[in-house]
């Protein structure tokens, strides 16, 4: 039986607003936000030592992400900024769900661990991706750790 795509391609965290996500065993993640109702929000970008937040500070290197409605009746809509750690998100419904990719090179040397974070109440869902070991899912690590 071929092993499914959890485990081999990505790892997943619900959850994970203002949650650390190591990418010790990653080469990137793709932080999937959602905000319904049109509000708009603004998601920052932090990175970290380790899952206790040690030497938290800004990683302003968000240079691109991608809105729609969330919902399936468009595309994605590529959009661009100066490098920033922060997405904001505008009043429209087809800026309700953002995507927003971090690549592990993008860490500064020593630091292993990032977050997004809704200054709203949107929620926010890691993907890590290009995982370094490949395993059943039960035997992934904890994204947090």
């Amino acid at each position: 039986m071929a092993q499914k795509a959890l485990g081999r391609q990505f790892n997943a965290l619900a959850l994970a607003d203002n949650k650390w996500v190591s990418l010790s065993d990653a080469d990137g993640v793709a932080f999937v936000c959602y905000l319904a109702a049109a509000a708009g929000d603004t998601y920052t970008l932090t990175q970290a030592q380790d899952s206790a937040g040690t030497g938290a500070k800004a990683l302003p290197v968000i240079t691109e992400f991608h809105t729609s409605t969330g919902d399936g009746t468009d595309t994605w809509t590529r959009r661009t900024q100066a490098a920033a750690g922060t997405v904001v998100t505008a009043a429209a419904a087809t800026q309700n769900a953002m995507v927003v990719e971090v690549e592990g090179t993008q860490l500064d040397d020593g630091f292993s661990h990032v977050r997004l974070a809704s200054t709203g109440a949107g929620a926010v869902t890691a993907l890590t991706r290009d995982l370094n070991v490949q395993r059943a899912p039960e035997n992934l690590p904890a994204m947090s750790s």
